[in-house]
């Protein structure tokens, strides 16, 4: 009469039969806040920096042929003069808006639960806003009717041109072929 999910989300159970059943649901919150929104920003730091691909180039003697000392492959993206936008303001998108601000990153949020007073440092705008905005933009909320494939072509189409999307919440929150397109074109990073 009891499911216990021992990670957050909780999508992969039919809620309405539990209920109907009177079946209790539960997930573990809050375990992985601090390792998601690191991860999060390791795989930012990993496209404005081209750590694995620097790492690569220097195994494989690259930087000892250089004519200088000032090896690099790509430019070096600096994240103080960016605007993250988070979609999904829980804990896991408090971590990474706090991340965001020690980088000096402004910060933008679109969430469904916004407390006044909460959230310093933090601009709630609404989800054209966000997508408009948004030099970077995370993806921290869960799956659900509301927003699955939320991120699609027309999401698309209104942010930056090489604007950055990292998801590290669920996979359906992105229709996959339109994400696809936004990569191919060029569109997005």
């Amino acid at each position: 009469r009891y499911v216990g999910i021992m990670a957050t989300g909780i999508n992969v159970i039919d809620l309405a039969a539990a209920r109907s059943q009177s079946i209790t649901v539960t997930n573990v919150p809050n375990y992985s806040s601090d390792s998601v929104s690191q991860f999060a920003f390791a795989l930012l730091l990993n496209i404005t920096n081209g750590v694995a691909r620097h790492d690569e180039a220097v195994k494989a003697g690259k930087w000892a042929k250089s004519p200088d000392f000032t090896f690099q492959l790509t430019p070096q993206i600096e994240l103080g003069s960016m605007t993250l936008g988070i979609f999904g303001l829980g804990a896991i998108g408090m971590r990474v808006a706090a991340i965001g601000r020690a980088f000096g990153m402004r910060v933008l949020a679109h969430s469904r639960r916004v407390q006044s007073g909460e959230h310093r440092g933090v601009e709630h705008v609404d989800f054209d806003t966000l997508l408009r905005e948004s030099d970077v933009l995370t993806l921290h909320a869960p799956l659900t009717g509301e927003t699955a494939g939320r991120f699609d072509k027309d999401a698309f189409r209104k942010m930056k041109a090489g604007s950055i999307l990292i998801n590290t919440a669920r996979g359906g929150l992105v229709n996959e072929a339109d994400l696809a397109d936004a990569l191919n074109s060029g569109h997005l990073y």
